[in-house]
């Protein structure tokens, strides 16, 4: 295999194209494609094509060109044309989707036929030095989706079907071009308009309305819909897609709510799309789906939409085995007690939830048909995200199993609803005396109309999504001239009492009209999705129809990064609650603890429990504090909380979440007993198995133990003390490296220098040309950057062209910059770029660099000064003795009163312990590396030579002061590897853990 890879990447060897055809033919012959006996047959040379054409390689619905040597220009076009034809007469003669591939061996060319024209939609090549057959063998599974019976993992998934492979990359091409080409019939710019509202409301300024990512959640969806009948072993291969993507086989099975006619439907109502969804099955059946678990979804939704796009929408789900323990923890009594997660994402909780249900009823011998059906009425989740419930619901699906449905069995509801539990709105107007009323405007401003159902039908929620979707089925379809009886058999077979039906009536005659008009859309689901979180918070005399237990994961959604409109109603429904801190802690408020506020005001019974996933900061932060009270005191209704621990997860490597996390339990309670939140925490430590989701297998990696929080509250007074250096940046118009005299020489008290440029610069600075010039040596400054720092020791400054006349910032326009001409060139020159390239919203050059007095702070600097990298896996800290170096804002300083005193804070902020217990203070990535001001959340106290400690510390310091000074280090290594080497050597030196120990003893 390995000598056939390589021949084919060498373009360099003599060979034709019958050599080139045999080698590939070769190749998919040899690697495991998954072709069937009769399959391999049809791998065929040179398949006649109509008119004396000859398909070069054909194999099922995949035509493969081959070309001696792919390049550019007349050449790739006639190759293209040639493809293109081909293309053109198989799809002719068979009305399937055929794909293309053009290639010379070493590169292969993916195409699609767009509106008739060939279009390329992805590209692999090998590598001549080292061809990897596994990357090929991905890239053309994808392209012809042959395997059979691929065990879903996540591995697997992400390969075949995730963002970067060539599955992925030549549906979502194709998706796209259909979108383009229909977005703006009337279904499509509804489905993305209600989509777009609905994400905005959610996620807030995270949120872009971007085609490309309703595409994406648009082939999520239709793939989640398939794999839903896929995952219950029903037989897709001959279902039209309408009906499949209706779910039309789940309501004819009595289940109701799974697949529906959603946001996403639009696929099947426009041409083309159909066939789209017929290609999308094929691709998905590659999979053996009914042996996945719970997670597949999880893992499909990540491996499809990229990182980024997650990061930005803040998407992240619950470990399986965290939502596992905490549904175990909270949900004590699963046959009385109704569950309910407000923001269920993709239903890690609610899967969780339902099996300890049925285990329970099955335990104490209830029937399967009495557990299923009282299921819908026990375990509840709701979300704003469209893409999540629609995962929710599937996951739900999977819990109960297939088994278990199997038979005979009244109609099942998945109560998986669409909706905003936070209620920013307060959609009050949805609910009158004795009705609920939905606006079905196509056109916000248009003349209302509205869908009207009595109020005591959302009391059982099976029945009202059945009466809802019954009267959207019969509408669609075609109606008797002398009457409706087929509606009245409806009402009549739901029981509808006669003080209902004649608002049911109208109700279904606007139906009836809206499909007429072809604007029946989805308001059949957006309809029985809204209603029913306000249903859920709604109490009636003597019905309450709120909960005994809310269990889930809120979403963590910052302040700063709200839409305005968001804000105002974060703050204002924050400040009735007293939840909201203000000040410089304003942008750093999180949604989640409203959130959680909020959710258990309108939907936890008194007495009801709760268990929460939050952010670290619930714990101890100061923008936390009024939700740590357990009092909110809405002047609509007052609500008290008792709360009775929590959950550090701060320590778990690797982290849960992508800022520190915690859980928080509790009830709630009457008026005269709520309870803030004990500051005696349980911490957990250890390292999860990345491999394990199962609570059983997660459960021995950790370590439990109490701890008291009020220890770890008090901050250093060193904090305010420290400041961050100035932003040097863009670098290249700042920092030089020294040129040559020349011939001529210089002129006394001038340097010519050109920009030192890195590797690592960032667009659009890295495109623009270095600049040159001679400038006065004065305006040469050294300065410190975060890899001029090792512990202990600081290297070479890096030298830098600054605007500073002495100890005096001069902008571009003051006319002192004319004394000196090599000088203003330079700094003119570097403004013009800066004005030309930077965002309209940022400040001048000179404003940035001096920004909150960043630079000019430091123009009268101390003798002596502490500095400590900003970032980086393990903190890293020295003493400056160069008044006139300026510092960075990679690094942090603050002026130092003896050496003592720097001694003492370098000896204990080098040491592994202190890192250690920063990492879980700092916000991170995959690492925490962001150490910034968080070092000095812990207890440090300042400096004194008369306690021992101190003392003792300052000694230590100046011990590995003089180790870390005599090690013999190639200064012009990466800084990187030169601080690994001064921990060793610390770490080997006995000072080193005696260090350790007294910074234990100063932190207690």
């Amino acid at each position: 295999m390995q000598a056939l890879l390589a021949r084919l990447a060498d373009r360099s060897r003599p060979r034709t194209e019958a050599t080139l055809q045999a080698d590939i033919r070769q190749l998919l012959l040899t690697i495991d494609l998954g072709l069937s006996a009769d399959e391999l047959e049809e791998v065929n040379l040179e398949a006649p094509a109509g008119q004396g054409r000859r398909i070069d390689v054909e194999i099922g619905r995949t035509v493969i060109e081959v070309k001696r040597q792919l390049g550019q220009g007349p050449a790739l076009r006639r190759a293209e044309q040639q493809l293109a034809g081909y293309l053109h007469a198989r799809t002719q003669e068979t009305g399937q989707r055929h794909l293309g591939v053009l290639t010379d061996g070493a590169t292969w060319h993916a195409y699609d036929l767009r509106l008739g024209a060939l279009t390329r939609v992805d590209t692999h090549t090998l590598t001549a030095a080292r061809p990897s057959g596994l990357r090929l063998f991905y890239w053309l599974e994808g392209v012809l989706a042959t395997s059979q019976r691929v065990t879903p993992t996540p591995a697997e998934i992400a390969l075949r079907l995730g963002a970067g492979s060539s599955s992925f990359i030549i549906d979502r091409a194709a998706l796209a071009a259909l979108y383009d080409e229909h977005q703006d019939e009337p279904t499509v710019r509804l489905k993305r308009r209600l989509w777009a509202d609905l994400l905005g409301r959610a996620l807030g300024k995270q949120f872009v309305d971007d085609p490309i990512l309703f595409v994406e959640h648009t082939l999520l969806m239709n793939s989640a819909h398939i794999i839903a009948h896929l995952v219950m072993g029903i037989d897709i291969s001959r279902s039209e897609p309408t009906a499949l993507i209706r779910g039309e086989r789940f309501a004819r099975a009595g289940i109701l709510g799974v697949v529906e006619h959603d946001f996403f439907g639009w696929t099947t109502e426009i041409p083309g799309g159909p066939d789209f969804i017929q290609s999308l099955i094929r691709r998905l059946a590659r999979f053996a789906w009914v042996e996945a678990d719970h997670d597949v979804l999880k893992e499909l939704y990540e491996s499809m939409i990229g990182t980024e796009t997650r990061k930005r929408l803040g998407e992240y789900y619950t470990p399986g085995w965290l939502a596992e323990h905490m549904v175990d923890s909270v949900v004590t009594d699963p046959l009385r007690q109704r569950v309910l997660d407000p923001a269920c994402g993709s239903g890690a909780f609610l899967f969780h939830a339902v099996r300890r249900y049925l285990a329970a009823a099955e335990a104490a011998g209830h029937p399967l048909g009495r557990a299923l059906t009282q299921l819908s009425h026990q375990v509840i989740g709701v979300d704003l995200h469209p893409v999540a419930v629609a995962l929710a619901r599937i996951t739900y699906l999977i819990a109960i199993g297939l088994p278990r449905l199997s038979g005979r069995r009244d109609v099942i509801t998945i109560p998986v609803f669409l909706g905003d539990s936070m209620q920013w709105q307060e959609r009050l107007d949805l609910f009158h005396e004795d009705h609920i009323k939905v606006d079905v405007s196509d056109v916000p401003g248009s003349v209302q109309e509205h869908l009207r159902f009595p109020k005591t039908l959302l009391d059982d929620a099976g029945c009202f999504d059945e009466i809802v979707k019954g009267l959207a089925d019969i509408a669609a379809k075609p109606r008797e001239s002398e009457g409706l009886p087929s509606v009245e058999a409806f009402l009549d077979r739901m029981k509808i009492i006669a003080e209902h039906r004649p608002m049911l009536r109208q109700t279904f005659e606007l139906m009836c009209r809206l499909h007429d008009e072809g604007r029946d859309h989805i308001w059949s689901y957006y309809t029985r999705n809204l209603t029913r979180p306000i249903w859920l918070a709604s109490q009636d005399g003597d019905t309450d129809n709120r909960v005994d237990v809310l269990v889930g994961n809120p979403p963590w959604l910052s302040y700063r990064h709200m839409t305005r409109e968001m804000q105002a109603g974060f703050r204002r429904l924050s400040t009735e609650r007293g939840l909201w801190h203000g000040g410089k802690h304003a942008t750093q408020q999180d949604l989640s603890g409203l959130f959680a506020a909020r959710s258990v005001q309108q939907y936890l019974r008194v007495g009801g429990s709760f268990a929460f996933v939050m952010p670290g900061a619930v714990l101890t932060a100061d923008h936390f504090a009024g939700f740590r009270t357990g009092w909110y005191n809405d002047a609509g209704e007052e609500t008290g909380v008792a709360f009775t621990g929590s959950w550090d997860l701060r320590h778990l490597r690797p982290h849960p979440f992508l800022i520190g996390s915690a859980v928080v339990f509790g009830r709630r309670a009457g008026l005269r007993s709520y309870r803030q939140l004990p500051t005696v925490t349980e911490r957990w430590i250890g390292r999860i198995p990345v491999t394990q989701d199962a609570w059983r297998l997660v459960e021995p990696a950790i370590s439990r133990k109490p701890i008291d929080l009020r220890r770890t509250l008090t901050a250093s007074p060193y904090g305010p003390l420290m400041r961050n250096g100035a932003t040097v940046t863009p670098r290249f118009l700042f920092f030089v490296d020294s040129q040559p005299d020349g011939p001529l020489g210089l002129r006394s008290g001038r340097r010519a220098v050109r920009s030192a440029r890195r590797n690592k610069e960032n667009l659009p600075w890295k495109e623009l040309p270095a600049l040159e010039g001679v400038v006065e040596s004065e305006f040469v400054r050294p300065v410190l950057l975060g890899e001029s720092l090792l512990p202990y020791r600081i290297l070479p400054a890096r030298e830098a062209v600054l605007p500073l006349d002495g100890t005096t910032l001069m902008a571009g326009a003051t006319a002192r910059i004319d004394y000196f001409p090599g000088f203003a060139d330079w700094w003119r020159r570097a403004e013009a770029l800066w004005e030309a390239h930077r965002r309209s919203d940022r400040l001048t050059l000179v404003e940035q660099l001096d920004f909150r007095r960043k630079l000019t702070s430091q123009l009268h600097a101390p003798a002596l000064r502490l500095v400590y990298a900003k970032s980086g896996m393990h903190i890293a800290a020295a003493l400056v003795d160069d008044p006139g170096a300026i510092i960075d804002h990679s690094l942090y300083w603050a002026p130092i009163s003896c050496l003592e005193e720097g001694l003492y804070l370098c000896a204990t902020l080098n040491s592994p312990l202190l890192t250690e217990l920063t990492r879980p203070l700092m916000s991170y990535g995959k690492d925490e590396r962001h150490v910034d001001k968080h070092v000095w959340k812990l207890p440090i106290p300042l400096y004194d030579p008369a306690d021992d400690v101190h003392q003792r510390l300052a000694d230590l310091g100046a011990v590995q002061h003089e180790v870390v000074s005599r090690l013999s280090l190639d200064e012009r290594a990466d800084f990187t590897v030169l601080r690994r080497m001064v921990r060793n050597e610390l770490a080997r030196h006995p000072a080193g853990g005696q260090a350790d120990a007294q910074v234990a003893r100063l932190l207690g």
